[in-house]
Parts: structure tokens; C-alpha cells; sequence
């Protein structure tokens, strides 16, 4: 009989440590193709960066406001759509422009010269409107991993990129300031161009959607089909030593293989130093969710942007008129974001805000009751202009890294790069 004194590499699982998204589907293609899987995570719930909390009232607040991208090739591949009962977001915006008045796109990047056909004295001119339909047509030309992988683009930032192509200041700062900001957390554009070509077809040929029951359901259907007992939660990894793991509690786990699926900051205290030179670095952003009674209006599901370079309210999403069931009956939720630093306690910029709501929204505004506030000082990692789409993944030959600071910061990236690991693990045995 083999115990585990003997037991061979064969038979020891792949350890997996974290179950964020990168490592859930790691796990999974390996599950997939007989390899047996141990997942490790120090929470007391899968997800990583991806998770939704429940009120005792019933209002379900996702950990940042985050959407799917239904067109990220990883996703298509993966997730089964279907049982996240996908809840989409118009696609469009309301702007509200920094004198204050507003302006409604609809399918702006979808269908750009009639979204900007009455709209090009307040948020772009007649030229703008003619190369973002030049753009929609380009990115339509590539495959999204041929966009991403695009070293001219990669060499440029977003707002050199935006500049160079010819867009006034006018569409830069009415437009892709705040919407563009919006996916970066980074209204200053340095992100890499590339980055913005690859995202940018996402919105042209796909949806951005909610699951029903929130964001939380997407890691949770990757969990729900590994073996029992393959994720062990609230399991925090200390040391690495070799193949062997060492958990807080002093237990060791053997490992066939070592996969560290962590963010990048708990990663560098598990890895040796990383091949590149400078470590990875953040994009931080402010979640602060309110209630607000229900209108009788019928909701419009778009996205609210501030081109105000001076508001904290960055951009507002009513997530139940999109998603009914991340409000109790007869209530409305209010998602508000604040991307970078502001130094603000909660109170205070819980204050703020709802002066800033209330000059926006009008005086019912005033009213909207406080839920909670999630400050993320993780959210993405920063991707600078001539910063590698994809880091080293493969350290030695037990030891492997994946997540989406390896490459661009997207959920399409973490799983890209958990696919990839799996990829190179199966390849070797």
C-alpha cells in the first residue's frame, strides 16, 4: 500500500495557493485533465479581489464596483453564462460635464457617429466623432490577443496614444477621462495604449454585465466544480520551502508542483525575487454604496460619469435597476466610486459625497442612507507604458506565478495567466 511516506510526485496534488480567479481557474484546467488539486486560501471565502457581501437587509454589495466584460476571451471560454443569469448595463453613459449640465450617449463606441451626431459641440467635434468610428473598425481587425500584444501601442500611454491619434482635449476630457478612467482607476490616462485598444474592443463588440446575485458567482461557479475538499478556506501559507508548504497553523502540505496565485503583494512575501526589476504597484480605488427608495420610473441601466477633474464622485452605478436583486424590495442601490488617493476618514467622505450627489442628483439625494465603504487600496496593478504584457509565469521547475499583475490588470488577464500555468504544468508530466 502506498502511504504517504512514498506517495509519489504523481500523486501529490499541484498546490494552489489562493483562489481568486487566477488560481480557481488554474485548478480547474488542471481538475479537467486529471490532476489532482489542493487550493489554499487565507480568507473565509473564494474570490480574491472578487467577492460580494450580503446585508442583513438584503442588499448585495460587490467589493469595489466591478462589471464582466462579456466579450474577454478567457470568460467565453470558462464561464457558463447562463447560470450567472448575466443582468447587462446599457451600453452608454450619462455625463455630467464640468459646468454641471449633462449628456447621454448611447452606444458611443458601438454605434459612434449616431451616438455623437446631436452631441459634438459638448463633448467632442465632428472630427472626434469620425475617428472613434476609424478606431471601432481598426480594433475590429484584431483579435483581442493580437491587441494586447501590440508593441507600438504597448510603447505609448493612453493619453499620448489619444493625443497622436488626433482626438481633441475636448472629447479627451469629456469622454475618455471619465469613462476610460473608469476601467484603469487612472483618470491621469498613463496607462499602457495597448491596454486601451484591447479594452476598447471589449466595449465595441461585447456587454457589461452583473451576475443576478453578484460578482461573487463567477468565482463560486469556477469552485463549485472541483472535487470536495480540494479548497481548504481560511488556510494562510507562511513559507515555501521547495515543494513543501507551510501553513500558519505549522502544518505542511507536499506539493507535486507549488503555484502561488496570490496578489502581487502577498506574492513577493512567498516568492524569491521576481525577474523583472521593480515591483508591482497599484491602482487603489473608493467603494461607498448607499440606499435610496425605489423610483416608479423605469430605470435606464447606463452609467453615471463625472468629467468634473475635481469631483470625488467618479462615477455612479444604480446596480439594482440593472440587477433587481442587489436591493431589498422597495429599494434602490447606489454605487459610487472614488478612484486614487484622498485622504479622506469615511465619514468625511461620506460627507463630501453626498454633497456632490445631492448638486447631481438633486435634493432627494440628500436623503440616500449610508450602507458601507470599501477602501481598496489593491484593486488593479498599474500597466505603464513599455511594461511587458506578460511577466515570466514558470520561476523553476516547480514553482509557477500567476494573476493578472503578471500581465494587464483585467479579470481576463488572471485567468489567462491561470490557464497558461495549467497549461505548462500539464506539458511537463
Amino acid at each position: 500500500m502506498t502511504t504517504a511516506a512514498t506517495t509519489s510526485d504523481s500523486e501529490l496534488p499541484v498546490v494552489i495557493i489562493g483562489a481568486g480567479m487566477a488560481g480557481l481557474t488554474c485548478a480547474c484546467y488542471l481538475h479537467r485533465a486529471g490532476r489532482p488539486v489542493l487550493v489554499l486560501e487565507a480568507a473565509d471565502a473564494v474570490g480574491g479581489r472578487v467577492r460580494t457581501d450580503v446585508t442583513p437587509e438584503g442588499f448585495r454589495l460587490d467589493r469595489g464596483f466591478q462589471v464582466l466584460q462579456t466579450k474577454y476571451p478567457e470568460v467565453q471560454h470558462l464561464i457558463d453564462y447562463g447560470a450567472l443569469q448575466l443582468q447587462a448595463f446599457r451600453s452608454g453613459a450619462v455625463i455630467r460635464l464640468p459646468n454641471g449640465q449633462q449628456t447621454t450617449l448611447q452606444n458611443p463606441l458601438q454605434q459612434p457617429t449616431a451616438a455623437f451626431s446631436a452631441l459634438t459641440s459638448r463633448v467632442g467635434t465632428l472630427p472626434d466623432k469620425l475617428r472613434i468610428a476609424s478606431l471601432v473598425q481598426h480594433v475590429r481587425g484584431y483579435t483581442s490577443g493580437q491587441l494586447i500584444s501590440r508593441n507600438s501601442t504597448n510603447q505609448l500611454d493612453t493619453l499620448t496614444f489619444l493625443r497622436q491619434y488626433g482626438w481633441s482635449e475636448q472629447i479627451i476630457n469629456n469622454f475618455f477621462r471619465p469613462f476610460f478612467g473608469g476601467v484603469y482607476l487612472d483618470r491621469s490616462l498613463s496607462t499602457a495604449a495597448n491596454f486601451f485598444e484591447f479594452v476598447f474592443k471589449q466595449f465595441v463588440e461585447g456587454e457589461a454585465a452583473i451576475p443576478a446575485l453578484g460578482m461573487q458567482q463567477i468565482p463560486e461557479q469556477l469552485a463549485a466544480r472541483l472535487p470536495a475538499g480540494s479548497i481548504r478556506l481560511n488556510t494562510a501559507v507562511t513559507a515555501l520551502e521547495g515543494t513543501l508548504v507551510r501553513l500558519s497553523t505549522t502544518e505542511t502540505v507536499a506539493a507535486a508542483a507549488v503555484v502561488v496565485a496570490t496578489d502581487g503583494a502577498a506574492a513577493a512575501q512567498l516568492l524569491p525575487p521576481a525577474p523583472e526589476a521593480n515591483p508591482v504597484q497599484w491602482r487603489q480605488t473608493t467603494c461607498t454604496y448607499f440606499a435610496a427608495p425605489a423610483t416608479p420610473q423605469r430605470p435606464d441601466k447606463l452609467l453615471r460619469l463625472n468629467a468634473s477633474p475635481t469631483g470625488l464622485a467618479h462615477n455612479v452605478s444604480f446596480s439594482s435597476d440593472v440587477a433587481p436583486a442587489y436591493a431589498p424590495a422597495g429599494q434602490r442601490l447606489v454605487s459610487v466610486s472614488t478612484h486614487g488617493e484622498h485622504g479622506l476618514p469615511e465619514a468625511d467622505l461620506t460627507r463630501q459625497l453626498q454633497t456632490e450627489l445631492t448638486a447631481w442628483f438633486g435634493p432627494e439625494a440628500a436623503q440616500w442612507r449610508h450602507l458601507r465603504t470599501y477602501f481598496i487600496p489593491h484593486a488593479l496593478p498599474v500597466y505603464a507604458a513599455g511594461q511587458p504584457a506578460r511577466q515570466p509565469l514558470k520561476l523553476h521547475s516547480t514553482l509557477y506565478r500567476c494573476g493578472d499583475h503578471t500581465a494587464y490588470p483585467s479579470l481576463n488577464a488572471a485567468m489567462a495567466s491561470g490557464r497558461e500555468v495549467a497549461e505548462a504544468l500539464l506539458s511537463s508530466s
